[in-house]
């Protein structure tokens, strides 16, 4: 199944982004303080430093931390700084509900290049995209499945975002937080950009267009040889 839109893989285990990484598919990575955690990183920098010495030639987002926007201003030029590949990821607002559009309006200005992150709306993409036509090239990740977890179709609010851009050709869509393979699928059929996936659902992409019949048989094949190794009877 040809697919028109960039993968992305979206990760913080350096064993994971590595075999990413020789994957021919994969056309760049995406970090966030959640998925390092859970990857039990420790030490940030040392870290990203580590990964930047064999991920040189895709882009990578590593986001900032902090609540205070200073803090943040602070932390996306050290983080901008330690190679040419890099997107820094800013939050589309701090804990406290406040906008950073002025924080990514400076860094634009400062040819940082961006990933506004933890978008869901077709407002707060509107918000950023005056301060992010100013840069060096930008992305706008919308989470397209965390819409879906509150229970509302993404593809609207996708679809409409895909049509803002079109006037904005240094700023590119990543569908964000995909739930299933399918959303790779949709995500190519609406002209997004990127998408962004964890590495389990990135390795199920040989089972695109798949024969249904042949997938079924080898799911019954699956069921019936795991019961015969488990040694059940009845």
């Amino acid at each position: 199944m040809k697919l028109n839109v960039k993968l992305f893989a979206d990760g913080a285990d350096k064993k994971g982004m590595l075999e990413m990484y020789a994957n021919p598919l994969i056309s760049g990575f995406t970090t966030n303080p959640t998925l390092m955690k859970v990857a039990g990183v420790s030490d940030y920098k040392s870290f990203a430093r580590d990964i930047l010495t064999y991920i040189k030639d895709k882009p990578i987002s590593f986001e900032v931390f902090s609540d205070e926007f200073n803090d943040m201003e602070r932390e996306a030029l050290e983080i901008a700084s330690w190679a040419d590949n890099i997107y820094v990821k800013i939050p589309i607002t701090n804990t406290k509900s406040e906008s950073s559009v002025d924080l990514i309006d400076r860094l634009s200005s400062k040819n940082v290049k961006i990933n506004v992150t933890a978008m869901m709306t077709v407002a707060q993409v509107q918000s950023v995209l005056h301060a992010l036509s100013k840069g060096p090239g930008s992305y706008v990740s919308v989470f397209a499945g965390r819409i879906a977890d509150a229970g509302l179709d993404p593809l609207p609010i996708m679809n409409e975002v895909v049509g803002m851009l079109k006037d904005y050709p240094n700023i590119e869509l990543i569908w964000a937080s995909p739930r299933e393979l399918y959303n790779v699928v949709q995500a190519s059929e609406i002209g997004c950009d990127i998408i962004t996936a964890t590495n389990n659902i990135l390795r199920k992409l040989p089972t695109l267009g798949k024969d249904l019949d042949q997938f079924s048989l080898e799911t019954v094949k699956m069921f019936y040889d795991d019961a015969k190794e488990a040694g059940y009877s009845i």
